[in-house]
């Protein structure tokens, strides 16, 4: 397929989980969510959710399709995956959400599913917001399993305080939960393997013996990040903020996603441009090269994402 060498859009893919809220359309001036929004995933190459190019001359496109007939020109040069690596949301948590873990790449070679490793990027958050991020120091899975049981779970997690604009980083193995007021981007691997530890009493299913075999020991490191420029083993986080136009180069080795924190933007490319709102994320092909963004107000704020 010849490459195309233009931003492309998707349709949102929305879920209506338990602990969502309105906060999704409320900031964005989104419609058509259901009344209950916990996330919207944004990007996201998954047969439970999967996006659908929305405008140009793709529209209707897969990006499950693209992956495979664009290859390296869509995801980089060298690329042979299968499947779009990474999966982005925003996630509106009115309420907290469950307890869990997720495998890490040797965790779920041992004992099975998808290896997923996250950033959260906090797009808004309520006073005294947080999120819990890895054990206290001292204790052990064992006793966050029998915290579970009577209740006192958040007791040894480690809270950490969010607020608009602080990051957290997520690696597979780490116990974590989001409590409630966060309104979060997160990037991470392409995974929907989640094992639930505790669901505050919420009847849903929970699945300790697979938690407990990838959860990490002595995980009690401060997992806050600079929320201006991150990197991990999978992706790379940055953050813009633009008073005038900015140019921007490729070199090809990965795509790029650009997710409009505060907008509008403009954003051209040799034979085209485009507005960009307020809450809008734009792939961009690793063929395309080099590009251009500017305010359209005076000032903006782009977050930009990448393989590493």
């Amino acid at each position: 397929m010849k490459p195309v060498l233009q931003p492309l859009r998707f349709g949102p893919v929305y879920r209506n989980y338990v602990w969502g809220g309105e906060r999704i359309s409320a900031k964005y001036g989104r419609s058509g969510l259901p009344p209950v929004c916990a996330e919207s995933w944004e990007i996201a190459d998954r047969p439970d959710g999967m996006s659908i190019v929305s405008a140009g001359p793709l529209k209707g496109k897969t990006l499950h399709d693209l992956v495979a007939e664009m290859g390296e020109s869509l995801l980089g040069r060298g690329r042979r995956d299968e499947s779009f690596p990474l999966l982005i949301k925003i996630i509106d948590a009115r309420e907290c959400l469950s307890v869990q873990v997720h495998p890490d790449v040797a965790g779920a070679a041992r004992h099975g599913g998808e290896a997923k490793t996250e950033m959260w990027y906090a797009l808004d958050a309520d006073p005294d917001a947080r999120v819990f991020a890895g054990l206290k120091k001292g204790h052990t899975p064992e006793e966050l399993l029998a915290a579970a049981d009577n209740q006192t779970v958040q007791d040894l997690l480690q809270a950490v305080p969010v607020e608009k604009g602080s990051a957290v980083f997520i690696p597979g193995g780490r116990v974590h939960a989001i409590d409630a007021g966060c309104l979060l981007l997160e990037i991470q691997q392409n995974s929907n393997t989640t094992y639930r530890i505790y669901d505050w009493g919420r009847p849903r299913e929970l699945h300790i013996e697979q938690a407990m075999k990838v959860i990490c020991r002595d995980d009690d490191g401060d997992p806050r990040v600079d929320a201006n420029d991150f990197q991990c083993e999978y992706f790379r986080f940055r953050k813009h903020g633009l008073s005038g136009e900015k140019k921007f180069r490729n070199d090809g080795r990965s795509f790029q996603i650009l997710f409009v924190e505060e907008g509008p933007l403009r954003i051209a490319w040799d034979d085209g441009s485009d507005e960009l709102f307020s809450g809008t994320s734009v792939l961009l092909p690793a063929a395309l090269r080099e590009w251009t963004i500017s305010p359209a107000a005076g000032q903006g704020k782009m977050l930009q994402i990448t393989l590493s």
